[in-house]
């Protein structure tokens, strides 16, 4: 995607909502997303949604699954802090997706993970990583090739669990849904 490219929708203003929309908007504007540290705007001054989540507002129904998923995904699932972002961020640099990248990089820097690790991350370089965090980077890297083959998996299941590496293949699938939309919009 050519980054100088526009974006290819206008966003929606709260005002332009209709009533099934604004239940989904006030979903993101006010549920976990906007509780407790803020690492990136989720509105923009005339307060319509900044990132994937104006794009939900096209398909209501759609987008407050879609949302609910990652609000699950960021808040109530066994991964610490540190591992999701990781995660997250390696989706992000497999995608070339900017928005991903800054956003999960603000709340990345929230969480202790350095500039030398997200360096790494960019490139898909786990050499910072050790333990529990490396072999979550293994297990996103070859969730992003597409599978995990038996001796990935038992290795993640050994190091991680059954819950872990189910919650990772939702995780990798989420953010690489969100880094097409963000690709196809022009965000």
């Amino acid at each position: 995607m050519d980054a100088s490219a526009p974006p290819r929708v206008t966003p929606l203003t709260p005002a332009a909502l209709a009533v099934d929309q604004r239940r989904l908007y006030d979903a993101i504007t006010t549920g976990p997303r906007a509780q407790g540290p803020q690492h990136f705007a989720l509105t923009r001054a005339d307060g319509s949604l900044t990132g994937p989540f104006d794009a939900f507002l096209r398909a209501p129904a759609v987008g407050a699954a879609l949302q609910e998923l990652g609000a699950t995904l960021r808040y109530r699932t066994d991964l610490d802090d540190r591992s999701r972002e990781m995660a997250i961020l390696l989706v992000a640099a497999r995608w070339d997706s900017t928005f991903e990248r800054e956003s999960h990089e603000a709340v990345a820097r929230g969480v202790g993970v350095t500039e030398t690790e997200m360096r790494a991350l960019r490139a898909a370089d786990l050499t910072p990583f050790a333990g529990r965090e490396l072999a979550v980077g293994r297990t996103v890297l070859a969730l992003l090739d597409g599978d995990l083959d038996d001796e990935a998996w038992a290795s993640g299941v050994a190091a991680l669990g059954e819950t872990v590496i189910f919650e990772l293949t939702a995780l990798v699938g989420y953010y690489a849904t969100l880094a097409l939309q963000l690709r196809v919009f022009r965000v």
